[in-house]
């Protein structure tokens, strides 16, 4: 009877024992499962960046999909903060000092809250980069706070979309679009002047950006005649460069110097015979010539 008892407790301990590692098998099988599991994000991530004057600009957000749900009003409450995406605070880098919306920020990272409204929004640059969502969020930390106007759109734009839009020398747009409803955030670089006082230090250096300075100069309307005189040295330097010939005409026609425009339009277009831009150049410049010899 005791030998009968021994062996059953035996074989007790021998099936809880292979009860026990068949378990732990079956665990670390199905954690193994789940850590190497790989389905769609709900509201995938996103990263632009774009350059903007004399740095970038970058945009870390989430983009959470329309999926038959009603947005504004419905889904996203109106009146009330909400992160401008989904997860995370959508992060905003500015690379350079910015006036975005009439206010300054400094160059930085920051977390874009916005207040959606039926007919007027309020947006938000806050330093709570490190927040989830509305989590941890206090106007304390807001640096910038504005009012825009929301506008409208046919075809639903289904996700939720951050891009930076109508980009100039010193300003841009960041869109914010989602359902039928259009966002628009202003930003300008106030860099005129820190851009003019660069160029003036590099034109005294080695190496110096004559043509560069004067393209810039032109493309902006601003010291046309410093812009004349920066790629007239240029071409000194490359007398065969039949672009900075044609900049040499655009600049002359801009500054009412008929004469000069049109012999720079002339050269540019016999410097660049037997070129690969050879259709254009010729095209372009005798645009020009055409244009002021019409001019009484």
């Amino acid at each position: 009877m005791a030998i009968f008892v021994l062996i059953s407790i035996k074989k007790l301990i021998i099936m809880k024992y292979i009860t026990l590692t068949l378990a732990l098998i079956a665990g670390i099988a199905t954690s193994s499962f789940a850590q190497g599991l790989k389905l769609p994000a709900l509201s995938p991530t996103a990263k632009i960046e774009q350059s903007f004057s004399t740095s970038e600009i970058s945009i870390e957000y989430s983009r959470p999909s329309m999926r038959g749900r009603k947005i504004f009003g419905g889904l996203v409450a109106y009146g009330e903060v909400w992160r401008t995406g989904a997860n995370a605070a959508t992060k905003v880098t500015f690379g350079e000092d910015v006036n975005v919306g009439g206010t300054d920020v400094k160059a930085g990272n920051y977390a874009l809250y916005t207040i959606p409204g039926a007919t007027e929004w309020e947006v938000i640059l806050n330093k709570g980069v490190g927040n989830w969502g509305t989590g941890g969020y206090s106007t304390d930390d807001d640096v910038a706070r504005f009012k825009v106007k929301p506008s409208k759109f046919n075809n639903a734009a289904q996700t939720f979309t951050i891009t930076i839009d109508d980009i100039t020398f010193n300003s841009c747009d960041i869109t914010l679009k989602w359902e039928n409803t259009k966002v628009v955030i202003p930003v300008k670089a106030n860099n005129a002047d820190r851009i003019a006082k660069d160029i003036t230090k590099a034109v005294e250096e080695p190496n110096i950006p004559y043509y560069q300075a004067a393209s810039y100069y032109n493309e902006t309307g601003q010291n046309l005649d410093k812009a004349l005189e920066y790629v007239s040295k240029a071409i000194e330097g490359r007398p065969d460069a039949f672009w900075m010939w044609h900049l040499k005409a655009k600049i002359a026609k801009n500054l009412g110097k008929k004469d000069i425009a049109i012999e720079a339009a002339k050269k540019a277009i016999e410097i660049s015979k037997g070129s690969a831009y050879e259709a254009e150049q010729k095209r372009n410049n005798e645009a020009i010539i055409k244009s002021l010899s019409a001019k009484k």
